[in-house]
């Protein structure tokens, strides 16, 4: 909670070092890298009577709501919304717990804001739910950067000293598109997605590279000439492994990991290790409630 505790105005800053962002449609709630925008900033206020709850208002006046309503049909998570409601009640209160120099927003109900990551529609999403997996931990987790602290009266509002971390205070240069951070950085904090936006090149990395299309959810089936894949780099050698990564990018829960024989064309699930050599790999994440996985089964195929 302190890390909040004289601050006016701050930004968020997810795990995928993007910043929660006010969409210009007043309603919805995205990612971006930009922080420079007025978008991305909140204004921090205290719900009256609590020490621990505080409710964030986006620069058009409207509170992050953890809403009822599902993102995606399948998928966990429900949406995180810009509202005002008549009355201002637990669905635009958020909790901070501290996690080192990160911060987790609860809901009054358990769950958490999460900035996804993965393909579209999934990639710069904002949810609340209670990730389930590893791999998606860390979406939870947020840093803080103070754009505006409190103008407040020592003398007739007592604050408790703001800690080292939080001495330096933004110069609100919002024209600038390198914002400054004042929160620690995770040194696990990567940029995940192969296809979004940097500045200068960066660094190549070791291993593979994974090209994957995604199959269609009720057949199974995908044109891979007419649908653009996707890639990413991959330092592992086992299936279960590569398995895991793939969920993670898709934002899918339950897949099968097939590649084309060389023969015939058709799919067929991936066993045990991957090629040597760290040679590339095009593979087809099928979701395993679609008809090609069910013919796996039928086939008496284990994926």
């Amino acid at each position: 909670m302190d890390l909040f505790l004289n601050a006016k105005s701050v930004r968020l800053r997810s795990h995928h070092d993007k910043y929660l962002l006010a969409e210009e449609d007043e309603e919805s709630v995205t990612q971006d890298r930009n922080g420079s925008s007025k978008n991305a900033r909140w204004t921090v206020e205290f719900v009256p009577g609590s020490q621990n709850i505080i409710r964030l208002k986006s620069s058009y006046n409207k509170y992050l709501t953890a809403s009822n309503q599902p993102y995606l049909l399948g998928m966990t998570g429900r949406k995180v919304v810009q509202s005002l409601p008549r009355r201002l009640d637990s669905s635009v209160e958020w909790e901070p717990i501290r996690e080192g120099s990160l911060v987790k927003l609860k809901t009054r109900y358990g769950n958490f804001l999460r900035g996804n990551g993965g393909l579209p529609p999934w990639r710069n999403s904002v949810t609340h739910d209670i990730p389930h997996r590893t791999s998606t931990q860390e979406w939870v987790l947020w840093g803080v950067d103070i754009v505006e602290v409190q103008d407040k009266s020592p003398a007739s509002h007592p604050q408790p000293p703001l800690s080292s971390a939080l001495q330096h205070v933004d110069s609100l240069d919002f024209e600038s598109t390198s914002p400054s951070s004042i929160s620690g950085k995770s040194s696990h904090f990567s940029r995940q997605e192969s296809s979004d936006s940097y500045v200068g090149s960066p660094p190549k990395s070791e291993g593979r590279t994974i090209y994957f299309h995604v199959a269609d959810n009720s057949t199974g089936e995908v044109d891979d000439e007419a649908i653009e894949g996707y890639s990413f780099s991959f330092k592992g050698n086992g299936v279960d492994e590569l398995t895991q990564k793939l969920k993670e990018e898709t934002g899918l829960e339950d897949v099968v990991v097939c590649t084309r024989s060389p023969l015939n064309g058709k799919l067929f699930p991936l066993r045990l290790q991957l090629p040597p050599n760290n040679a590339d790999m095009h593979v087809v994440v099928v979701p395993s409630a679609s008809k090609v996985a069910r013919d796996f089964a039928k086939q008496g195929i284990n994926p």
